[in-house]
Protein backbone atom coordinates (compact mmCIF):
# COMPACT_ATOMS: atom_id res chain seq x y z
CA UNK A 1 0.00 0.00 0.00
CA UNK A 2 1.13 3.52 -0.68
CA UNK A 3 -0.18 6.41 1.36
CA UNK A 4 0.44 10.13 0.85
CA UNK A 5 -0.43 11.98 4.02
CA UNK A 6 1.62 15.04 4.90
CA UNK A 7 -0.55 16.01 7.87
CA UNK A 8 -0.05 13.83 10.90
CA UNK A 9 -3.47 14.13 12.53
CA UNK A 10 -5.88 14.00 9.57
CA UNK A 11 -7.53 10.70 8.62
CA UNK A 12 -5.46 8.76 6.14
CA UNK A 13 -6.87 8.14 2.68
CA UNK A 14 -7.85 4.65 1.48
CA UNK A 15 -7.50 5.32 -2.26
CA UNK A 16 -4.57 2.97 -2.78
CA UNK A 17 -4.47 -0.80 -2.87
CA UNK A 18 -2.37 -3.22 -0.91
CA UNK A 19 0.53 -4.51 -2.97
CA UNK A 20 1.52 -8.16 -2.57
CA UNK A 21 4.71 -8.62 -4.55
CA UNK A 22 7.26 -11.39 -4.31
CA UNK A 23 10.98 -10.78 -4.23
CA UNK A 24 12.34 -9.62 -7.58
CA UNK A 25 14.18 -12.68 -8.82
CA UNK A 26 14.22 -14.85 -11.88
CA UNK A 27 13.53 -17.85 -9.65
CA UNK A 28 11.18 -16.14 -7.22
CA UNK A 29 11.47 -16.39 -3.42
CA UNK A 30 13.37 -19.32 -1.97
CA UNK A 31 11.19 -22.17 -0.82
CA UNK A 32 12.49 -21.87 2.74
CA UNK A 33 12.36 -18.08 2.92
CA UNK A 34 10.23 -16.49 5.66
CA UNK A 35 7.47 -14.29 4.25
CA UNK A 36 7.82 -10.63 5.20
CA UNK A 37 6.06 -7.35 4.58
CA UNK A 38 8.04 -4.16 4.04
CA UNK A 39 6.99 -0.85 5.61
CA UNK A 40 8.56 2.44 4.55
CA UNK A 41 7.91 6.10 5.27
CA UNK A 42 9.38 9.28 3.83
CA UNK A 43 8.51 12.86 4.66
CA UNK A 44 9.21 14.45 1.29
CA UNK A 45 8.70 11.81 -1.40
CA UNK A 46 7.22 8.41 -2.08
CA UNK A 47 9.58 5.89 -0.44
CA UNK A 48 11.83 3.80 -2.67
CA UNK A 49 11.80 0.26 -1.30
CA UNK A 50 14.27 -1.30 -3.75
CA UNK A 51 17.19 -1.39 -1.30
CA UNK A 52 15.27 -2.64 1.72
CA UNK A 53 13.79 -5.41 -0.44
CA UNK A 54 17.28 -6.39 -1.54
CA UNK A 55 18.51 -6.43 2.06
CA UNK A 56 15.51 -8.46 3.16
CA UNK A 57 16.13 -11.03 0.42
CA UNK A 58 19.80 -11.25 1.40
CA UNK A 59 18.74 -11.93 4.99
CA UNK A 60 16.51 -14.82 3.89
CA UNK A 61 13.10 -13.16 3.71
CA UNK A 62 10.63 -13.35 0.83
CA UNK A 63 8.94 -9.96 0.52
CA UNK A 64 5.25 -10.62 -0.09
CA UNK A 65 3.93 -7.09 0.19
CA UNK A 66 4.61 -3.54 1.28
CA UNK A 67 2.98 -0.52 2.87
CA UNK A 68 4.52 2.87 2.10
CA UNK A 69 3.60 6.32 3.27
CA UNK A 70 4.57 9.91 2.61
CA UNK A 71 4.27 11.90 5.84
CA UNK A 72 6.27 12.95 8.86
CA UNK A 73 7.21 10.36 11.47
CA UNK A 74 4.54 9.23 13.89
CA UNK A 75 5.83 9.04 17.49
CA UNK A 76 3.81 5.91 18.25
CA UNK A 77 4.25 3.65 15.23
CA UNK A 78 6.72 5.38 12.93
CA UNK A 79 3.94 5.17 10.35
CA UNK A 80 0.62 6.91 10.83
CA UNK A 81 -2.14 4.98 12.61
CA UNK A 82 -4.02 4.25 9.38
CA UNK A 83 -0.94 2.91 7.62
CA UNK A 84 -0.04 0.87 10.69
CA UNK A 85 -3.49 -0.75 10.60
CA UNK A 86 -3.07 -1.44 6.87
CA UNK A 87 0.22 -3.09 7.76
CA UNK A 88 -1.52 -5.21 10.40
CA UNK A 89 -4.12 -6.41 7.90
CA UNK A 90 -1.53 -7.17 5.21
CA UNK A 91 0.64 -9.09 7.67
CA UNK A 92 -2.38 -11.17 8.67
CA UNK A 93 -3.45 -11.81 5.06
CA UNK A 94 0.03 -12.91 3.98
CA UNK A 95 0.84 -14.80 7.20
CA UNK A 96 4.03 -12.70 7.42
CA UNK A 97 6.70 -13.86 9.81
CA UNK A 98 8.09 -10.32 10.02
CA UNK A 99 7.40 -6.72 9.22
CA UNK A 100 10.59 -5.05 7.98
CA UNK A 101 10.61 -1.30 8.61
CA UNK A 102 12.89 0.75 6.38
CA UNK A 103 14.31 2.99 9.07
CA UNK A 104 15.13 3.06 12.77
CA UNK A 105 12.35 2.52 15.27
CA UNK A 106 12.63 3.62 18.87
CA UNK A 107 12.03 0.94 21.52
CA UNK A 108 8.59 2.39 22.19
CA UNK A 109 7.66 2.41 18.49
CA UNK A 110 8.88 -1.17 18.13
CA UNK A 111 6.68 -2.35 21.00
CA UNK A 112 3.65 -0.33 19.86
CA UNK A 113 3.86 -1.67 16.33
CA UNK A 114 4.42 -5.19 17.64
CA UNK A 115 1.33 -4.93 19.85
CA UNK A 116 -0.72 -3.97 16.78
CA UNK A 117 0.52 -6.80 14.54
CA UNK A 118 -0.72 -10.41 14.58
CA UNK A 119 0.76 -12.59 17.31
CA UNK A 120 4.09 -14.05 16.22
CA UNK A 121 4.88 -11.34 13.64
CA UNK A 122 8.30 -9.89 14.42
CA UNK A 123 9.14 -6.22 13.98
CA UNK A 124 12.51 -5.87 12.25
CA UNK A 125 13.76 -2.33 11.65
CA UNK A 126 16.66 -1.48 9.35
CA UNK A 127 19.40 -1.66 12.04
CA UNK A 128 18.20 -5.05 13.25
CA UNK A 129 18.06 -6.35 9.66
CA UNK A 130 21.62 -5.17 9.08
CA UNK A 131 22.76 -6.99 12.22
CA UNK A 132 21.19 -10.18 10.87
CA UNK A 133 23.21 -9.74 7.68
CA UNK A 134 26.38 -8.97 9.62
CA UNK A 135 25.86 -12.19 11.57
CA UNK A 136 25.90 -14.25 8.37
CA UNK A 137 29.28 -12.74 7.41
CA UNK A 138 31.07 -12.91 10.78
CA UNK A 139 34.02 -15.28 10.46
CA UNK A 140 36.64 -14.21 12.99
CA UNK A 141 37.07 -13.46 16.68
CA UNK A 142 37.05 -9.71 16.12
CA UNK A 143 34.05 -9.87 13.78
CA UNK A 144 32.14 -11.88 16.38
CA UNK A 145 33.04 -9.40 19.13
CA UNK A 146 32.07 -6.39 17.03
CA UNK A 147 28.76 -8.03 16.11
CA UNK A 148 28.04 -8.96 19.73
CA UNK A 149 28.74 -5.40 20.86
CA UNK A 150 26.50 -3.92 18.15
CA UNK A 151 23.68 -6.30 19.04
CA UNK A 152 23.96 -5.63 22.76
CA UNK A 153 23.95 -1.86 22.20
CA UNK A 154 20.89 -2.26 19.98
CA UNK A 155 19.07 -4.48 22.47
CA UNK A 156 19.88 -2.56 25.68
CA UNK A 157 17.35 0.29 25.28
CA UNK A 158 14.71 -2.23 24.16
CA UNK A 159 15.41 -4.37 27.20
CA UNK A 160 15.09 -1.30 29.40
CA UNK A 161 11.75 -0.56 27.76
CA UNK A 162 10.63 -4.13 28.40
CA UNK A 163 11.68 -3.89 32.05
CA UNK A 164 9.81 -0.60 32.43
CA UNK A 165 6.65 -2.07 30.88
CA UNK A 166 6.85 -5.18 33.03
CA UNK A 167 7.32 -3.18 36.21
CA UNK A 168 4.33 -1.00 35.41
CA UNK A 169 2.15 -4.11 35.06
CA UNK A 170 3.48 -6.17 37.94
CA UNK A 171 6.02 -4.85 40.44
CA UNK A 172 7.24 -8.40 41.09
CA UNK A 173 8.79 -8.53 37.60
CA UNK A 174 10.99 -5.50 38.08
CA UNK A 175 13.98 -7.17 39.83
CA UNK A 176 14.22 -9.76 37.07
CA UNK A 177 14.09 -7.07 34.37
CA UNK A 178 16.67 -4.92 36.14
CA UNK A 179 18.94 -7.94 36.47
CA UNK A 180 18.77 -8.62 32.73
CA UNK A 181 19.62 -4.99 32.02
CA UNK A 182 22.65 -5.13 34.32
CA UNK A 183 23.76 -8.38 32.68
CA UNK A 184 23.68 -6.78 29.22
CA UNK A 185 25.53 -3.73 30.52
CA UNK A 186 28.26 -6.01 31.92
CA UNK A 187 28.49 -7.89 28.62
CA UNK A 188 28.89 -4.60 26.76
CA UNK A 189 31.74 -3.59 29.07
CA UNK A 190 33.39 -6.99 28.60
CA UNK A 191 33.16 -6.80 24.78
CA UNK A 192 34.56 -3.28 24.82
CA UNK A 193 37.55 -4.37 26.91
CA UNK A 194 38.23 -7.33 24.62
CA UNK A 195 38.08 -5.11 21.54
CA UNK A 196 40.42 -2.62 23.21
CA UNK A 197 42.97 -5.39 23.70
CA UNK A 198 42.63 -6.49 20.09
CA UNK A 199 42.93 -2.85 19.06
CA UNK A 200 46.38 -2.72 20.63
CA UNK A 201 47.33 -5.81 18.61
CA UNK A 202 46.02 -4.24 15.42
CA UNK A 203 48.05 -1.11 15.99
CA UNK A 204 51.14 -3.21 16.61
CA UNK A 205 50.55 -5.14 13.38
CA UNK A 206 50.15 -1.91 11.40
CA UNK A 207 53.47 -0.67 12.80
CA UNK A 208 55.15 -3.97 11.91
CA UNK A 209 53.91 -3.81 8.35
CA UNK A 210 55.07 -0.25 7.93
CA UNK A 211 58.47 -1.15 9.40
CA UNK A 212 58.65 -3.95 6.83
CA UNK A 213 58.15 -1.37 4.07
CA UNK A 214 54.49 -1.96 3.28
CA UNK A 215 52.07 0.88 2.59
CA UNK A 216 48.58 0.40 4.01
CA UNK A 217 45.71 0.87 1.56
CA UNK A 218 42.10 0.36 2.66
CA UNK A 219 38.98 -0.09 0.53
CA UNK A 220 35.81 1.41 1.98
CA UNK A 221 32.38 2.25 0.66
CA UNK A 222 28.71 1.44 0.61
CA UNK A 223 27.51 -2.17 0.57
CA UNK A 224 27.58 -3.76 -2.90
CA UNK A 225 29.71 -0.99 -4.41
CA UNK A 226 32.21 -3.53 -5.74
CA UNK A 227 34.99 -3.37 -3.11
CA UNK A 228 35.76 -7.08 -3.06
CA UNK A 229 35.97 -7.34 -6.85
CA UNK A 230 38.33 -4.36 -6.93
CA UNK A 231 40.42 -5.86 -4.10
CA UNK A 232 40.91 -9.01 -6.15
CA UNK A 233 41.98 -6.91 -9.14
CA UNK A 234 44.59 -5.07 -7.11
CA UNK A 235 46.01 -8.12 -5.31
CA UNK A 236 49.24 -9.67 -6.58
CA UNK A 237 47.79 -13.18 -6.38
CA UNK A 238 44.15 -12.57 -7.26
CA UNK A 239 43.88 -15.93 -9.04
CA UNK A 240 45.12 -17.95 -6.06
CA UNK A 241 42.07 -19.58 -4.45
CA UNK A 242 43.96 -20.68 -1.36
CA UNK A 243 42.87 -19.35 2.01
CA UNK A 244 45.43 -19.50 4.81
CA UNK A 245 44.34 -18.87 8.39
CA UNK A 246 46.35 -18.54 11.57
CA UNK A 247 43.99 -17.50 14.31
CA UNK A 248 46.72 -16.89 16.89
CA UNK A 249 47.96 -13.95 14.82
CA UNK A 250 51.58 -15.05 14.55
CA UNK A 251 52.04 -14.07 10.92
CA UNK A 252 55.39 -12.82 9.68
CA UNK A 253 54.95 -9.05 9.18
CA UNK A 254 56.89 -9.32 5.94
CA UNK A 255 54.40 -11.92 4.65
CA UNK A 256 50.94 -10.46 5.18
CA UNK A 257 49.41 -13.23 3.08
CA UNK A 258 50.72 -15.87 5.45
CA UNK A 259 48.20 -15.67 8.27
CA UNK A 260 45.28 -13.90 9.85
CA UNK A 261 45.92 -10.65 11.68
CA UNK A 262 45.31 -10.66 15.43
CA UNK A 263 42.33 -8.46 14.71
CA UNK A 264 40.73 -11.19 12.67
CA UNK A 265 41.67 -9.85 9.25
CA UNK A 266 41.54 -12.79 6.93
CA UNK A 267 44.13 -13.28 4.24
CA UNK A 268 41.92 -14.85 1.65
CA UNK A 269 41.90 -14.37 -2.05
CA UNK A 270 40.56 -15.71 -5.28
CA UNK A 271 37.18 -17.28 -5.90
CA UNK A 272 37.35 -19.49 -2.82
CA UNK A 273 38.35 -16.84 -0.27
CA UNK A 274 36.64 -13.95 1.45
CA UNK A 275 37.75 -11.57 -1.26
CA UNK A 276 35.11 -13.16 -3.44
CA UNK A 277 33.32 -10.93 -5.88
CA UNK A 278 29.86 -11.87 -4.68
CA UNK A 279 27.02 -9.44 -5.25
CA UNK A 280 25.31 -9.78 -1.89
CA UNK A 281 25.53 -7.15 0.85
CA UNK A 282 28.13 -7.67 3.59
CA UNK A 283 30.14 -10.28 1.71
CA UNK A 284 33.04 -9.19 3.92
CA UNK A 285 32.71 -8.52 7.65
CA UNK A 286 36.23 -9.34 8.74
CA UNK A 287 38.73 -6.94 7.21
CA UNK A 288 40.41 -9.09 4.53
CA UNK A 289 44.00 -8.12 3.75
CA UNK A 290 46.16 -9.07 0.73
CA UNK A 291 49.54 -8.10 -0.66
CA UNK A 292 49.67 -5.84 -3.74
CA UNK A 293 52.25 -3.94 -5.77
CA UNK A 294 50.96 -0.49 -6.67
CA UNK A 295 53.13 1.65 -8.91
CA UNK A 296 56.23 -0.18 -7.72
CA UNK A 297 55.23 0.25 -4.05
CA UNK A 298 54.76 -2.76 -1.80
CA UNK A 299 51.38 -2.52 -0.13
CA UNK A 300 48.76 -4.47 1.75
CA UNK A 301 45.21 -3.82 0.58
CA UNK A 302 42.46 -4.24 3.15
CA UNK A 303 38.87 -4.88 2.08
CA UNK A 304 36.34 -3.74 4.69
CA UNK A 305 32.65 -4.26 5.39
CA UNK A 306 30.22 -2.12 3.40
CA UNK A 307 28.44 0.78 5.03
CA UNK A 308 24.67 1.08 5.04
CA UNK A 309 22.36 4.07 5.24
CA UNK A 310 20.15 4.44 8.28
CA UNK A 311 22.32 2.70 10.89
CA UNK A 312 22.48 4.51 14.24
CA UNK A 313 25.80 5.88 15.42
CA UNK A 314 26.07 3.32 18.22
CA UNK A 315 25.89 0.44 15.72
CA UNK A 316 28.51 1.98 13.46
CA UNK A 317 30.80 2.70 16.42
CA UNK A 318 30.74 -0.98 17.38
CA UNK A 319 32.62 -1.92 14.21
CA UNK A 320 35.78 -0.20 15.31
CA UNK A 321 38.15 -2.70 13.64
CA UNK A 322 36.76 -1.79 10.23
CA UNK A 323 36.81 1.92 11.03
CA UNK A 324 40.36 1.73 12.40
CA UNK A 325 41.59 -0.08 9.28
CA UNK A 326 40.18 2.76 7.17
CA UNK A 327 41.10 5.69 9.40
CA UNK A 328 44.71 4.58 9.95
CA UNK A 329 45.46 3.67 6.32
CA UNK A 330 48.04 5.57 4.26
CA UNK A 331 45.49 5.85 1.47
CA UNK A 332 41.77 5.05 1.32
CA UNK A 333 39.95 3.94 -1.83
CA UNK A 334 36.32 4.99 -1.33
CA UNK A 335 34.42 2.78 -3.75
CA UNK A 336 31.25 4.21 -5.32
CA UNK A 337 28.91 2.45 -7.76
CA UNK A 338 28.75 4.85 -10.72
CA UNK A 339 25.89 2.95 -12.35
CA UNK A 340 23.34 3.97 -9.71
CA UNK A 341 22.85 7.59 -10.74
CA UNK A 342 23.91 10.93 -9.23
CA UNK A 343 21.36 11.01 -6.40
CA UNK A 344 22.36 7.56 -5.15
CA UNK A 345 26.05 8.42 -5.53
CA UNK A 346 25.62 11.50 -3.33
CA UNK A 347 23.54 9.68 -0.71
CA UNK A 348 25.81 6.67 -0.41
CA UNK A 349 29.00 8.72 -0.47
CA UNK A 350 27.64 10.93 2.34
CA UNK A 351 26.73 7.81 4.34
CA UNK A 352 30.23 6.38 3.92
CA UNK A 353 32.05 9.62 4.73
CA UNK A 354 29.87 10.26 7.79
CA UNK A 355 30.70 6.80 9.14
CA UNK A 356 34.45 7.18 8.51
CA UNK A 357 34.56 10.73 9.95
CA UNK A 358 38.34 11.23 9.62
CA UNK A 359 41.40 9.55 8.10
CA UNK A 360 45.16 9.84 8.48
CA UNK A 361 45.73 9.65 4.72
CA UNK A 362 44.09 10.97 1.54
CA UNK A 363 40.88 9.47 0.16
CA UNK A 364 40.45 8.61 -3.53
CA UNK A 365 36.85 8.10 -4.66
CA UNK A 366 36.74 5.18 -7.10
CA UNK A 367 33.80 5.15 -9.51
CA UNK A 368 33.27 1.46 -10.21
CA UNK A 369 31.10 -0.45 -12.70
CA UNK A 370 31.80 2.16 -15.38
CA UNK A 371 31.35 -0.55 -18.01
CA UNK A 372 27.62 -0.20 -17.28
CA UNK A 373 27.31 3.55 -17.90
CA UNK A 374 27.72 5.89 -20.87
CA UNK A 375 30.12 8.86 -20.81
CA UNK A 376 27.43 11.40 -19.90
CA UNK A 377 26.24 9.33 -16.93
CA UNK A 378 29.83 8.82 -15.81
CA UNK A 379 30.42 12.58 -15.90
CA UNK A 380 27.24 13.09 -13.85
CA UNK A 381 28.43 10.55 -11.27
CA UNK A 382 31.83 12.25 -11.07
CA UNK A 383 30.15 15.66 -10.61
CA UNK A 384 27.94 14.21 -7.87
CA UNK A 385 31.01 12.81 -6.17
CA UNK A 386 32.83 16.15 -6.35
CA UNK A 387 29.81 18.00 -4.93
CA UNK A 388 29.58 15.95 -1.75
CA UNK A 389 32.73 17.39 -0.14
CA UNK A 390 31.27 20.87 -0.26
CA UNK A 391 28.00 19.84 1.39
CA UNK A 392 29.54 18.12 4.41
CA UNK A 393 30.75 20.22 7.31
CA UNK A 394 34.50 20.01 7.84
CA UNK A 395 34.05 20.06 11.61
CA UNK A 396 31.65 17.08 11.74
CA UNK A 397 33.07 15.10 8.81
CA UNK A 398 36.69 16.21 8.37
CA UNK A 399 37.41 13.34 5.97
CA UNK A 400 35.50 15.28 3.31
CA UNK A 401 38.49 17.62 3.13
CA UNK A 402 40.75 14.66 2.31
CA UNK A 403 38.93 13.73 -0.90
CA UNK A 404 40.91 13.71 -4.13
CA UNK A 405 39.57 13.62 -7.68
CA UNK A 406 37.48 10.54 -8.49
CA UNK A 407 38.97 7.81 -10.67
CA UNK A 408 36.66 5.73 -12.93
CA UNK A 409 37.36 1.99 -13.00
CA UNK A 410 35.75 -1.22 -14.18
CA UNK A 411 36.86 -3.95 -11.81
CA UNK A 412 35.13 -6.41 -14.12
CA UNK A 413 37.29 -5.77 -17.19
CA UNK A 414 40.17 -3.80 -15.68
CA UNK A 415 39.49 -0.53 -17.51
CA UNK A 416 41.02 2.42 -15.65
CA UNK A 417 42.98 0.21 -13.27
CA UNK A 418 46.30 1.70 -14.36
CA UNK A 419 45.03 5.22 -13.68
CA UNK A 420 43.88 4.14 -10.24
CA UNK A 421 47.24 2.56 -9.39
CA UNK A 422 49.01 5.74 -10.53
CA UNK A 423 46.68 7.80 -8.32
CA UNK A 424 47.37 5.58 -5.31
CA UNK A 425 51.14 5.73 -5.86
CA UNK A 426 50.92 9.51 -6.06
CA UNK A 427 48.86 9.67 -2.85
CA UNK A 428 51.13 7.46 -0.74
CA UNK A 429 53.66 9.15 1.54
CA UNK A 430 56.96 9.25 -0.37
CA UNK A 431 60.53 10.35 0.26
CA UNK A 432 63.61 10.11 -1.96
CA UNK A 433 67.32 10.17 -1.17
CA UNK A 434 70.66 9.40 -2.81
CA UNK A 435 73.44 7.96 -0.66
CA UNK A 436 77.05 7.33 -1.76
CA UNK A 437 79.08 5.13 0.57
CA UNK A 438 82.20 2.93 0.48
CA UNK A 439 81.43 -0.43 -1.07
CA UNK A 440 81.96 -3.02 1.64
CA UNK A 441 80.26 -5.63 3.76
CA UNK A 442 78.35 -3.11 5.88
CA UNK A 443 77.08 -1.28 2.80
CA UNK A 444 75.94 -4.54 1.19
CA UNK A 445 74.12 -5.58 4.36
CA UNK A 446 72.38 -2.22 4.52
CA UNK A 447 71.56 -2.43 0.81
CA UNK A 448 70.05 -5.88 1.31
CA UNK A 449 67.93 -4.51 4.15
CA UNK A 450 66.70 -1.68 1.90
CA UNK A 451 65.91 -4.12 -0.93
CA UNK A 452 63.86 -6.24 1.47
CA UNK A 453 61.73 -3.19 2.23
CA UNK A 454 61.26 -2.15 -1.38
CA UNK A 455 62.88 1.30 -1.23
CA UNK A 456 65.84 0.83 -3.64
CA UNK A 457 65.14 2.46 -7.00
CA UNK A 458 68.69 2.38 -8.46
CA UNK A 459 72.23 1.30 -7.57
CA UNK A 460 75.43 2.54 -9.27
CA UNK A 461 78.76 0.87 -8.48
CA UNK A 462 81.77 3.11 -9.18
CA UNK A 463 85.07 1.64 -8.10
CA UNK A 464 85.20 1.49 -4.34
CA UNK A 465 81.93 3.34 -3.80
CA UNK A 466 78.28 2.58 -4.36
CA UNK A 467 75.57 5.18 -4.99
CA UNK A 468 72.08 4.13 -3.93
CA UNK A 469 68.89 5.94 -4.93
CA UNK A 470 66.08 5.40 -2.46
CA UNK A 471 62.36 6.06 -2.85
CA UNK A 472 59.44 4.92 -0.73
CA UNK A 473 57.94 5.30 2.71
CA UNK A 474 59.65 8.29 4.42
CA UNK A 475 60.44 6.39 7.63
CA UNK A 476 61.96 3.46 5.73
CA UNK A 477 63.99 5.72 3.43
CA UNK A 478 65.36 7.57 6.48
CA UNK A 479 66.25 4.27 8.18
CA UNK A 480 67.96 3.01 5.00
CA UNK A 481 70.02 6.22 4.82
CA UNK A 482 71.19 5.71 8.39
CA UNK A 483 72.09 2.08 7.78
CA UNK A 484 73.99 2.87 4.58
CA UNK A 485 75.88 5.61 6.35
CA UNK A 486 76.73 3.22 9.18
CA UNK A 487 74.68 5.14 11.70
CA UNK A 488 71.77 4.33 13.98
CA UNK A 489 69.02 2.38 12.20
CA UNK A 490 66.36 3.87 14.41
CA UNK A 491 65.30 0.46 15.63
CA UNK A 492 63.87 -0.52 12.24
Amino acid sequence: MSRDDTTADEPESDDTALQSRGRDSADGPRADADPAVVAARSRDAEPDTAEIRELAAAAGYAVVGEVTQRRREDPTYGLGRGAAEDLMRLAAETDAAAVIYDGSLSPGQTFSLGDLLPTGTAVVDRPRLALELFGDAADSRTADLQLELARLRYELPRLRETAARDSSEDVRLRPEGDGRVRDVERRIESAERALDRLGDDREKRRAERRDAGFDLVALAGYANAGKSTLARRLADDADDPERVDDSDGTADPEDPDGADDPDGTSTAGGPGGSLSAGDRPFETLSTATRRATLGGRRAVVTDTVGFLDGLPHEAIRSFRATLDAVRRADCVLLVVDASEGPAAVRRKLRTSLSAIEATDGPVIPVLTKVDRVDPDDLDAAADACESVAGTLGGRDVPVAGSLRSPVPVSARNGAGLGDLIDAVADALPTATATVTVPNGGDAQAALSWAYDRGVVSDVDYAGETVAVELAGRPDIVAAAERRLAGGDDGGS
